[in-house]
């Protein structure tokens, strides 16, 4: 660079003296980044949206590795906040910096997703450039599995020659493993999904492209239970920096190693996890509302100091009455902390005793059995979970309790004087045509609650609904205050039983806890569909498991409890037939969530064998990829190429996990040691 003159000026970076490799070097137009120059940063940024301030003068750094979980209730601005660090979103002042050459993903809340092209072709679109080849190559793969002809043959291998030298099987092998995991029917037309599918599809195309930047809002909406224990090891593990917005309380400490809180439009952080944040945050709301109480004593003395008047003047006293202004301009621009939800429910009519029991049911989809010989009974006050992975079959146990749904076999019973009150997760009974005010209540001025009539205003305040958004169309609502409005039309209804199907998404964690308090003293029954695994903890006294083939287990206790009590699966060992193959020895465990950082002794063993078996798995994946390239492979009979092709598919796909869960121990190896 001799004879080329440089402007330095100083990196904010965490030395108090700077050294001399992070100063900020310009060429001309071009800038040489420091070496420690986080990913992305906010600078001084304000967004304000109908007059109010989401964020103001707000300052952030995220650096490589750092997952940062950004919490707020709902309407505070976390989602702008996304889009700002995205570049999708400019702030009205301030300014955000991202370091050349970052790559970003991002997954958007409500952001609609519509095409006529399958699944994967879709995905495929993450990886990039090469996209077109991977979407190509999985194309060729499924025609050949329906049809062969020489014409194929002989596009599959010159697809597979050019994946080979673009290391293109990375890519297509990365693709495959996350449509696989998010349980993606991969051809499948996107337009045929429903919302909550369509999601996933948008998160499956933020992961496969594994940018240095991923910004994800609420990612575990819509995800099973087992899926958002994969999510999470996936996020712990990620070379890059991940920002997430969620609610997940569970997600939050397993994955936060820092919090950034939107609270009154001030961006604060808050290193370290979950619990760590909720005790310094209670700490310093407590310092806030000692600080306030003192400023407003001192106004109201200030003021009855000014209000005499002929004493202030004549001792002209400027200084004084300059302050009491300061006073006054402080207390006009307060932002109090938002109120919590009031949630006040009309209770129904005691049903009998037994509300629901069932004997032998067994129910089926055409050759998909859902149920099998379910057998149980729910009392009055019982409050029941139900989990599984999606597509189970919780909403059709739900139907079939409800009478919706007549069983092939068995009998379902229900008690007398049972009333149902429906919380719907795909919010089907709210008209986007409506305002809140109408939807709650239903062509009148007032609800009834417990007996006593109040106004719909008065109601929707319990819920932080506004005079002002009681008269905004449903279609203007964010997710939360949907779910909200949900819940405030839900609770004018006489009922003695509540069904309530994910009634946890989008909602910010201290509505969550209301919702949590409620149901606990309510003296109703409860039937509860979640994914939230602290919700559960926090609110149910069974739960009924859905553990495949049709078989619905019923277990005492919440989410924890079950983990504790399901069986533990032998040790996999191959037949007495012969050794088997690597590929068909490993089998990917399932990560468990709620599991101690220390490894247990069958850990220790899996982490010590897992290098051997990755190594017999490439030297597998190598024999079989040195086949395929061959000369003469595609020669051979067309029934020897798919399975060919097949089997080095589930090699890379069982590699990809073996290298995932090696990845996984060491890092809780390591983190216990630390």
């Amino acid at each position: 660079m001799s004879g080329v003159r440089g402007v330095y000026t100083p990196c904010q970076c965490r030395f108090p003296v700077r050294p001399p490799w992070c100063d900020m070097v310009t060429v001309g137009p071009a800038h040489l980044e420091p070496v420690l120059m986080p990913l992305v940063s906010a600078e001084g940024v304000s967004i304000a949206y109908g007059g109010e301030s989401l964020v103001e003068d707000g300052t952030l750094r995220v650096d490589r590795g750092e997952r940062v979980c950004v919490l707020g209730p709902n309407g505070s601005g976390k989602s702008t906040m996304l889009r700002m660090l995205s570049g999708a979103v400019e702030p009205d002042r301030g300014e955000i910096h991202r370091r050349i050459g970052v790559r970003t993903a991002v997954l958007m809340q409500d952001v609609p997703l519509s095409s006529t092209r399958s699944v994967f072709d879709v995905v495929s679109d993450g990886i990039g450039e090469l996209s077109d080849l991977v979407s190509a190559y999985h194309r060729a793969v499924v025609e050949l599995s329906h049809e062969t002809s020489p014409r194929q043959l002989e596009q599959l291998g010159r697809l597979q020659q050019t994946l080979e030298e673009r290391d293109g099987w990375r890519l297509e092998q990365r693709v495959e493993r996350i449509v696989n995991r998010l349980g993606l029917p991969a051809d499948a037309i996107v337009d045929t999904l429903s919302g909550g599918w369509r999601r996933r599809v948008l998160l499956a195309q933020a992961l496969v492209a594994e940018p240095d930047l991923l910004l994800l809002d609420e990612p575990t909406n819509h995800l099973d239970i087992e899926t958002i224990g994969w999510l999470e090891t996936l996020v712990t593990s990620y070379a890059g920096a991940v920002i997430v917005v969620t609610h997940d309380r569970h997600f939050l400490q397993r994955v936060a190693t820092r919090i950034v809180e939107i609270d009154r439009g001030r961006l604060t952080s808050w290193p370290g996890d979950y619990a760590n944040y909720l005790r310094r945050r209670e700490e310093r709301l407590a310092d806030e509302r000692v600080r306030q109480a003192k400023q407003d004593k001192t106004l109201v003395t200030e003021e009855t100091w000014l209000r005499k008047g002929i004493k202030a003047r004549r001792t002209r006293n400027e200084g004084r009455v300059k302050a009491l202004e300061i006073l006054r301009a402080e207390r006009a621009t307060r932002r109090s902390v938002l109120g919590r939800v009031d949630m006040q429910a009309t209770a129904g009519a005691l049903s009998g005793r037994v509300v629901f029991e069932t004997q032998g049911v067994t129910h089926a989809f055409g050759e998909n059995l859902v149920v099998r010989d379910f057998t149980t009974r729910i009392l009055r006050t019982d409050r029941v979970g139900l989990i599984g992975s999606n597509g189970a079959g919780k909403t059709t146990v739900l139907r079939l309790l409800l009478g919706e749904l007549d069983p092939e076999h068995g009998t379902v019973r229900r008690g007398t004087n049972v009333r149902v009150a429906y919380y719907d997760q795909q919010r089907q009974q709210l008209d986007p045509d409506l305002t809140v005010f109408q939807t709650v209540g239903d062509g009148n001025d007032t609800v009834t609650i417990n007996g006593v009539s109040r106004h719909v205003h008065a109601h929707l305040r319990d819920f932080l609904f506004t005079s002002d958004r009681a008269q905004s169309p449903v279609r203007a609502l964010s997710g939360g205050e949907r779910n909200r409005l949900l819940l405030a039309r839900l609770f004018t209804l006489s009922a003695n039983v509540l069904v309530l199907d994910e009634p946890t998404n989008d909602l910010d964690v201290d509505t969550l806890e209301v919702l949590e308090a409620w149901l606990v003293t309510w003296s109703g029954t409860l039937l509860l569909v979640s994914h939230d695994r602290a919700f559960l903890d926090n609110v149910v006294t069974s739960t009924l498991v859905f553990e495949g083939d049709g078989r619905v287990v019923e277990y005492v206790g919440g989410y924890s409890d079950y983990l504790q009590q399901r069986p533990v699966g032998l040790v996999d060992e191959a037949p007495t037939g012969g050794p088997k193959q690597a590929s068909e020895v490993f089998e990917p465990r399932r990560h468990d969530s709620a599991r101690p950082d220390r490894l247990s002794y069958r850990e220790q063993r899996e982490l010590v064998g897992l290098p051997e078996r990755i190594e017999a798995l490439e030297t597998e994946a190598q024999t079989l990829n040195d086949v395929v390239t061959g000369p003469d492979f595609y020669r051979e009979p067309a029934q020897t190429i798919k399975d060919a092709v097949a089997k080095i598919d589930r090699i890379r796909t069982v590699l990809e996990d073996a290298y995932a869960r090696w990845a996984a121990l060491e890092e809780r190896r390591g983190s216990f040691r630390g």
